[in-house]
């Protein structure tokens, strides 16, 4: 593609890959105020200083200029010219599908994931799994020597001060805040926007917008439940994620594994973990993941479904070091439910658990935490 756009959460490390990745092509920040003022104000001049492509970081900043990117793409279409970067998808995603369609290809870039994290000799498998999920994914901590929990509150901080000032009218950020807070301890369960509101002392359109915007920023995702009727998919309620584990045990005041394993939250900030990690591998590797939740009004519940190319994952997911002899009874009743097929391809039924021991079954693999990549990446061992 002529322009690659590559988008993610502030700190990711989405302008030194850029950097690295294209070093011949120069390097515009678009958050100095004289980079952007010149952008903005003369579009044809900035553009001229650059005539064989530049990597622009943080083009949300003057989302105006990918309208006249456009031009110079239709007359010089060579692949990679233009390498651009932005932490809010939601205004670039409107610009370029104006602008850039069939000009530009999407990439995202989340904090690092397990992974990666293995693969760069950084990971203690040993040392089990409070840690690297405390720790989070963002790079930024491993080279400054800031302790962790400190450079995570300056994080938050510059996000309320900024992404969010530029997007939403906060004028209480304390209760925003709060909003954060309450939306950290609802993390892997589905989404009541009038509850969550009314706990935090907004409306439910606010609400609502906010988590939009959490959304947009990257901090977030929603996970919606699969139905064979797609209109059904789109109307139930989703679930709530944060990307980063780091930032999620931030939010809720865990600092170290022996607050992390007795909390009464350990659940979902497990489960929040693995689903997480998984859908970032898959963003990594350049894939849109296709995955759903499953529940049904009977109480029966799969924490996650993707969809391969030649095959179906249903996941549970289990924070415990020990499989109960009932670990894997959803998974069981899903499978007995659907025949083991879904739209015409098999589900493999996995238990991720919090354990070290791999458990391959004729029905069933039990899936160590530490093994989660080789779900996603069949090179690795099963």
């Amino acid at each position: 593609m002529p322009a690659v756009i590559v988008t993610g959460p502030r700190q990711a490390g989405k302008t030194t890959l850029c950097r690295a990745t294209w070093p011949q092509l120069p390097y515009v920040n678009l958050e100095r105020p004289d980079n952007a003022e010149f952008a903005r104000t003369d579009p044809r001049g900035f553009l001229a200083n650059h005539s064989a492509g530049a990597v622009l970081d943080e083009i949300q900043r003057v989302p105006e200029l990918t309208s006249w990117l456009q031009g110079l793409i239709d007359d010089d279409p060579t692949p990679g010219r233009w390498i651009l970067t932005g932490s809010e998808q939601l205004t670039l995603t409107e610009r370029t599908s104006q602008s850039l369609a069939g000009r530009a290809a999407f990439a995202h870039l989340l904090p690092l994931d397990l992974g990666e994290w293995q693969a760069s000799g950084a990971a203690e498998p040993s040392t089990g799994w409070a840690k690297p999920l405390l720790r989070g994914g963002y790079p930024a901590p491993l080279n400054r020597p800031v302790p962790l929990d400190t450079w995570l509150a300056s994080y938050v901080q510059a996000y309320l001060e900024r992404d969010v000032r530029s997007q939403l009218s906060v004028g209480d950020l304390g209760r925003f805040q709060d909003f954060l807070s309450l939306v950290a301890g609802r993390s892997s369960q589905t989404t009541n926007f009038s509850r969550l509101g009314g706990d935090v002392g907004v409306t439910h359109p606010t609400a609502k917008s906010w988590i939009s915007v959490l959304e947009a920023t990257f901090v977030g995702f929603r996970l919606r439940p699969w139905h064979r009727n797609l209109g059904k998919r789109l109307t139930k309620s989703p679930k709530f994620y944060l990307w980063d584990s780091g930032l999620l045990c931030h939010l809720l005041r865990i600092r170290t594994p022996d607050q992390l394993m007795p909390h009464p939250l350990r659940g979902p900030i497990f489960e929040t973990w693995v689903v997480a990690e998984l859908l970032k591998m898959l963003h990594h590797r350049g894939e849109r993941p296709d995955a759903w939740f499953y529940r049904d009004s009977k109480g029966l519940e799969v924490d996650l479904l993707v969809r391969r190319p030649d095959h179906w994952l249903a996941i549970e997911v289990k924070s415990g070091a020990t499989l109960a002899a009932d670990s894997a009874k959803n998974l069981r009743a899903f499978m007995a439910l659907t025949g083991g097929v879904l739209e015409g391809m098999p589900v493999r039924p996995v238990v991720v658990y919090g354990g070290d021991e791999l458990r391959v079954g004729s029905e069933l693999h039990c899936v160590p935490w530490a093994r989660l990549p080789s779900l996603i990446d069949p090179a690795l061992p099963r």
